[in-house]
């Protein structure tokens, strides 16, 4: 959101630093997917920003771009919130030749290395951040999800927060 998130932050003593924000709530969405090549268990981070709230049919074309970027077989595992669920019975209805889902437990956002990308974003990246606009917003995600991709120590960790094996 253009909200900042507010964290905890050094300053010269006596210089406490003030961030001046109003209230607006625009917001971007963003769909992402951790990949994992199955031989030798590369890492990959794929993303897709939005300036609405993600819909069924926008994790379907997500996939099936995915797809062609990696022509094999696909594994989604996914947490069952709707638009997950909907966009399943739509690519399971196509293209179940190369593609399966599995599901995370319910309630289960620990469990997915996916989230950690986003706390990482959210909290780390962009703490304190009070962008102009949801250009700049648009940007400083983009930036902070391009490094967290060429940085696979740092999408390793995230599978070792969620206790998964590579």
């Amino acid at each position: 959101m253009l909200q900042p998130v507010r964290r905890r932050t050094w300053a010269p003593r006596g210089r406490t630093p003030i961030h001046r924000a109003w209230d607006r709530h625009d917001r971007l969405s963003v769909i992402g997917a951790i990949t994992v090549s199955p031989r030798r268990r590369r890492l990959g981070e794929y993303f897709r920003i939005l300036v609405r709230n993600v819909a069924a049919e926008d994790l379907v074309s997500f996939v099936e771009q995915m797809h062609r970027r990696l022509p094999r077989r696909i594994i989604l595992v996914w947490d069952r919130s709707g638009p997950h669920r909907r966009a399943a019975k739509l690519l399971l209805g196509k293209h179940a030749d190369w593609l399966n889902v599995e599901w995370l437990p319910p309630y289960a956002p620990e469990l997915n290395p996916e989230e950690q990308c986003w706390k990482h974003t959210k909290y780390d990246d962009l703490a304190n951040f009070i962008p102009d606009d949801l250009n700049e917003l648009y940007e400083a995600v983009g930036t902070s999800l391009g490094n967290q991709r060429t940085n696979t120590r740092l999408l390793r960790s995230y599978f070792d927060h969620a206790k998964l094996r590579l």
